[in-house]
């Protein structure tokens, strides 16, 4: 990889082994998000990791691979001797992203993340290394300078673990670890805001090198090591060409895969798909390598898709900002996946060739799906975003949904329907799935897979790399529904989404010419302060309203507890807001 001039590597390469936990992966119990941990500021601490940060200001100029060159600087305290417990912090390889670590107290840290290189923000991606472990100590880490106020540690999802001695010795990797895991305000009443994750763990041995992350990372060499296995394979390689689409700004390829089956290729439809345009979004590469994983495989639906299909998959639009462990942007600084309606080619390469290429395959066929993997910080399970502009008339606005609604059906267990949303809001006009839908891709989508885990089927577990991988296999299931030349399914889902529709303006109403927005608001929150008394506060209040359907849920937020009811809303004579 090619990395900014600015950027110190290490020569270690990074692997890591897959595993698969053999028990579901429980979210923890949330703590209080308004008591602060004690220890949690680096004031009165020592500093024993810290990198030269890029200036503020600057931008990118050059790149060569290997990063910086000349020797590298010792970020990281020296040891006094066998005894000395400290924690030695190591970041500077792909994706990486610590900035700094403060030592506290024996076992305390306080950190604080490099933001996305040539910008002051988006910190929520992290991945770093620690050595010198100790097996008996409960550490405590605190992430200081994280961006989004509302976060799924909040909800109970933990930070991940990698032990090099459990994996070389037992075959374990990736797992959940932490306890006490809280998500709070910082108190340093900066503008804008910062704020703070904090756990407590135990590491499983002494003298371990161990790695933390927020998510399974899969770095750019991680991906060409998976397509020089495609390349290589005499079967596979026939049915799957791999081509640069562009260069990155960095000199990184950007690859182009096409897969389709040997004959008759003028007559198919083409689907669009690509990942990584954020690049702290990693559990999108992991769907798009499922995907891989079975569009290339021997299965008879596997063969099917490719004779029915001419498939154009971009598996890493942002390569830069991978290798270089940004959680949003590329190197210019910006966030690619707002840049479609606007951008230049030579500050959004990937981008405005993904774009230019999905023009030409349009003027010689029919595109009939576009997606782009994502994750999502703030809600569990998986959903989309799709493309409604209201329409006139109930088949053109129902067509939007159908895709998803089949989805849900085939991963009950993962895909959330009602978790979707159609509308086009102004503030994503730049994106893939807005651009694409615009050019005539009717079908256009974000598949958003949670960092944390899903709440449904019975499951309240964190995603596994298997549970990411098989979103790829089931959007293949899927596609081969939509398609289908018996229209059985597609006319059921068809009256469904008609239902779902009519239920939400009630039976007495046509929803064809209502506003998109009015139909994505099926609901209207109702925000209370919450104190120990909020949720019977809550209900008290929702008491005195005469709704139907009453109020089915309270959910207890990181300041508030919000309820969600249907309209109108009507409060008795002489009641007060």
């Amino acid at each position: 990889p090619r990395w900014p001039i600015e950027c110190e590597v290490i020569k270690e390469a990074i692997e890591h082994i897959e595993w698969v936990p053999p028990e579901p992966e429980p979210f923890c119990q949330p703590s209080s998000h308004e008591q602060v941990p004690a220890g949690s500021s680096e004031e009165q601490g020592t500093v024993v990791y810290h990198l030269s940060p890029v200036p503020p200001g600057s931008c990118f100029t050059r790149a060569r691979a290997g990063g910086a060159p000349g020797p590298l600087s010792s970020p990281a305290a020296t040891l006094e001797g066998p005894q000395d417990t400290t924690l030695l912090f190591e970041s500077r390889f792909e994706s990486g992203n610590l900035q700094k670590a403060v030592k506290v107290g024996p076992y305390e840290y306080v950190l604080t993340l490099r933001p996305d290189l040539y910008t002051a923000k988006h910190t929520q991606w992290f991945y770093f290394r620690v050595q010198n472990t100790r097996r008996d100590a409960v550490y405590r880490f605190t992430i200081a300078n994280l961006a989004k106020p509302k976060s799924l540690y909040g909800e109970g999802m933990r930070p991940l673990l990698y032990s090099q001695q459990d994996a070389r010795s037992r075959g374990i990797g990736w797992r959940r670890v932490g306890a006490e895991v809280r998500y709070y305000r910082g108190g340093g009443g900066e503008e804008p805001a910062t704020f703070c994750l904090s756990w407590s763990m135990r590491f499983p041995h002494d003298g371990d090198t161990c790695y933390l992350a927020h998510s399974y990372p899969y770095t750019y060499s991680d991906l060409q090591r998976y397509l020089r296995a495609v390349v290589g394979d005499p079967v596979r390689s026939r049915y799957c060409a791999v081509r640069a689409l562009c260069r990155s700004l960095a000199g990184n390829t950007v690859y182009l895969l096409t897969i389709t089956g040997p004959a008759g290729g003028a007559g198919k439809r083409a689907v669009v798909l690509s990942a990584r345009a954020h690049p702290g979004e990693s559990g999108g590469s992991w769907a798009m390598r499922g995907f891989l994983d079975f569009v290339l495989s021997a299965a008879p639906d596997a063969r099917l898709l490719r004779r029915l299909f001419v498939f154009k998959v971009v598996p890493m639009l942002n390569p830069d900002g991978v290798v270089v462990g940004n959680s949003r942007c590329s190197l210019a600084g910006r966030d690619p996946n707002r840049a479609y309606g606007t951008a230049c080619r030579g500050s959004f390469p990937a981008v405005w060739h993904l774009r230019a290429m999905v023009e030409r395959l349009l003027a010689e066929r029919e595109v009939v799906l576009y997606c782009d993997f994502h994750g999502h910080s703030r809600k569990n399970n998986v959903f989309m975003y799709g493309c409604d502009g209201g329409r006139a008339g109930a088949a053109p606005r129902l067509r939007e949904r159908i895709f998803p609604l089949m989805l849900s059906k085939n991963a009950p267990d993962k895909f959330s329907f009602p978790s979707c949303k159609f509308k086009v809001q102004k503030s994503k006009e730049g994106t893939g799935r807005v651009v694409m839908w615009r050019m005539g891709v009717t079908n256009s989508y974000t598949l958003e897979a949670a960092f944390g885990g899903s709440t449904l089927g019975g499951r309240n577990s964190h995603f596994t790399v298997e549970d990411l991988k098989s979103l790829g296999y089931h959007l293949c299931d899927t596609l081969l529904d939509f398609c289908d030349p018996d229209p059985a399914k597609f006319q059921r889902c068809l009256a469904e989404v008609d239902a779902l529709l009519r239920q939400r303006l009630g039976s007495g109403e046509s929803w064809s010419d209502v506003p998109t927005s009015d139909l994505e608001s099926r609901y209207v929150p109702v925000t209370l302060p919450l104190g120990p008394a909020g949720p019977a506060v809550a209900a008290a209040v929702l008491s005195l309203w005469d709704l139907s359907p009453k109020p089915t849920s309270l959910t207890r937020c990181s300041d508030v507890a919000s309820c969600f009811v249907r309209p109108p809303i009507s409060l008795p004579a002489g009641t007060r807001p």
